[in-house]
């Protein structure tokens, strides 16, 4: 069986951390494995976790007034899924879903927090990673919802309580 420790060298999120943090970093995480359909997190709600993802994928959405929840982007594997545990007030900017059967690695942001505070070249180190997670996912959602605002007959799903057209 392979240790927390083994996971996080594996994974391609922390790939160029010292072995040092990877060890600090493995005293807060864990395996952990979801069913498909399994909530993650949902929007406004305390964020106090994150996940490395190692196989299967997780579906972000936003609560849209009036529409519900919104499918804005697919999260594949050697990501990494939740930064809103980074930056107070620490809530969900989205929601998270399992499209699929998980194997994850979990981590608890308040131990986290804490490492990144103690060791300043660390906490810089992954705010850099996250920073990068961030801009791509904002973006992703900018498009998502510019394209369902401009097409919404295109994306039936995305509104599962508007009327018929």
């Amino acid at each position: 069986m392979t240790g927390t420790r083994e996971l996080l060298t594996e994974h391609e999120f922390l790939a160029g951390l010292e072995p040092a943090w990877l060890d600090r970093l493995s005293s807060f995480a864990h395996p952990v494995y979801r069913n498909q359909g399994y909530r993650l997190f949902a929007q406004g709600r305390p964020a106090n976790r994150f996940w490395l993802l190692r196989s299967g994928r997780v579906t972000l959405d936003i609560d849209t007034p009036g529409r519900g929840c919104v499918a804005i982007e697919t999260v594949e594997p050697g990501t990494v899924v939740g930064w809103s545990w980074l930056f107070p007030p620490y809530r969900w900017h989205f929601g998270a879903v399992a499209a699929d059967p998980l194997r994850t690695i979990e981590f608890d942001a308040s131990g986290v927090r804490h490492l990144m505070a103690d060791d300043p070249a660390l906490g810089h180190a992954l705010t850099r990673q996250f920073m990068n997670v961030v801009v791509d996912r904002l973006q992703a959602a900018r498009l998502r919802l510019l394209d369902l605002y401009a097409y919404p007959d295109a994306y039936p799903d995305a509104y599962p309580d508007a009327p018929p057209s």
